[in-house]
């Protein structure tokens, strides 16, 4: 069995693109916190260019020994907001551009923390890091940032909606392609090793390893061997496919972190796809039997699929967390970039479909012109879903700037490219510009 069990990680690796999609290395910043800036920031650059001096070195050495490819290395944060909250800076662009020194020192892709938790109300350092985004984000290459804006427990902070509708516009005014450095979340978790939503939560250890696995190839070649067969033996073949995913996520976490002597945090057990063909959400959904992903009974396909994925992962590995499920990412999927551009996919549907998957409105090109009151009720309707449903959602869109419906934006490498796709027309801007806070679901109270 033992044999059977390894020739099958062999196939999952070399036919069907098995990976790890990153190892992230959470850092607690909180020591760093001083009131002169400069200070704090020396600081911080001391400590990641230290806690993490190895990261990349030992991912390289498990992707040798192992012959598990690890495809980014990332470091994730204490929100800056915090950590900065103490110095008197007008803005915190200098503390993205310590984050970004320390990411190029080390050699990793990404730095996650650039964020701000808002859920109920804002202090001063949540508006200096709101304001400060479209800057810092535009001038560094490996940043990536996240702000908070509605929970289960809080509601929605609709004056946060509101900023960040205009600062995804002003982001995108200097670079599109920087927006896709910025997620706007809903009940954020603080263990996600996944980019651009990244940070390292307040209840965390000092530092952790948390690891970000993939596979949507494997469940899908898995799925091909029972064609036609029940929902049910569906179901129970991606548990089974997940099972084995996620146990090679937590071996090679384990060896991580036993490496560089640091706590093994989790196991996120998403399916994160790429551009490349055979690598995709939208075919597994297909190949579950629908002619093309957006058609009727996509949303529970997605559910399926979600659900499954979770219960083989839960019983594979001692600590799940992050977001674990399915993304459905535009850009980063070919299913997803084909369906679109066939007019099989739209953002009602999108929308629909975050319901029920670990994420929300994720990597979406929409026009240049969308008016920032536009993409502010796009955030609160996403928010909506996440705190009415106890679940996170995000958006991360690209108001492509010069662009219209039917062009394309590219982002290069794993991120692939979007079509451009059309919005509602009809403004929210009455709604939005009201302000304060949707108050709390009722089911929130479970004191």
């Amino acid at each position: 069995m033992e044999t059977k069990q390894i020739l099958e990680t062999i196939q999952m690796i070399s036919e069907e693109k098995l990976d790890i999609r990153t190892i992230t290395m959470g850092i607690s910043l909180f020591d760093c916190i001083d009131s002169d800036g400069s200070k704090a920031r020396q600081k911080i650059y001391d400590k990641l260019t230290t806690s993490a001096k190895d990261l990349v070195k030992v991912a390289n050495q498990i992707e040798a020994e192992y012959g598990v490819p690890i495809v980014n290395k990332r470091i994730s944060v204490t929100p800056i907001s915090m950590v900065a909250a103490a110095c008197h800076d007008d803005n915190y662009v200098a503390y993205a551009q310590t984050m970004e020194k320390a990411a190029e020192t080390l050699g990793v892709d990404l730095i996650g923390g650039f964020s701000a938790l808002v859920q109920k109300g804002e202090q001063s350092g949540d508006q200096k890091l709101i304001d400060s985004i479209p800057q810092a984000l535009s001038e560094t290459k490996r940043v990536c940032g996240s702000v908070n804006v509605g929970s289960t427990r809080a509601g929605i902070n609709m004056d946060a909606v509101k900023q960040m509708g205009r600062v995804i516009k002003e982001l995108a005014a200097i670079d599109p392609v920087s927006c896709m450095s910025l997620v706007v979340f809903a009940n954020a978790v603080e263990d996600n090793p996944f980019m651009a939503g990244a940070f390292h939560g307040v209840g965390e250890a000092d530092k952790v390893i948390n690891v970000g696995i993939s596979g949507p190839g494997v469940v899908k070649r898995a799925l091909e061997k029972v064609s036609g067969a029940p929902i049910d033996k569906v179901s129970e073949t991606i548990k089974k496919t997940a099972f084995k995913v996620t146990r090679m996520g937590q071996f090679v976490g384990n060896v991580a972190a036993k490496a560089l002597n640091v706590p093994f945090g989790i196991v996120d057990l998403s399916l994160a796809p790429t551009p490349n063909q055979g690598d995709s959400v939208a075919e597994i959904l297909e190949e579950i039997g629908l002619q093309s992903v957006g058609a009727p009974g996509t949303t529970a396909a997605l559910a399926l699929l979600n659900d499954a994925v979770k219960k083989g992962g839960v019983m594979a590995c001692e600590h799940v967390g992050g977001l674990s499920g399915a993304f459905i990412p535009v850009s980063e999927d070919s299913g997803m970039i084909k369906a679109v551009e066939y007019g099989n996919l739209n953002l009602e549907k999108l929308e629909a479909m975050t319901a029920v998957c670990s994420v929300g409105l994720d990597m979406i090109a929409i026009p240049g012109d969308t008016p920032a009151e536009t993409i502010s009720g796009m955030i609160a309707d996403e928010a909506a879903i996440g705190v009415i449903n106890n679940k996170t959602t995000a958006v991360r869109v690209i108001p492509a700037a010069g662009k219209q419906v039917g062009d394309q934006i590219d982002f290069g490498g794993i991120f692939g490219y979007a079509p451009v796709m059309p919005v509602n027309p009809n403004s929210p801007a009455k709604f939005v510009n009201r302000g304060g806070r949707i108050p709390a679901p009722i089911h929130s109270f479970k004191n």
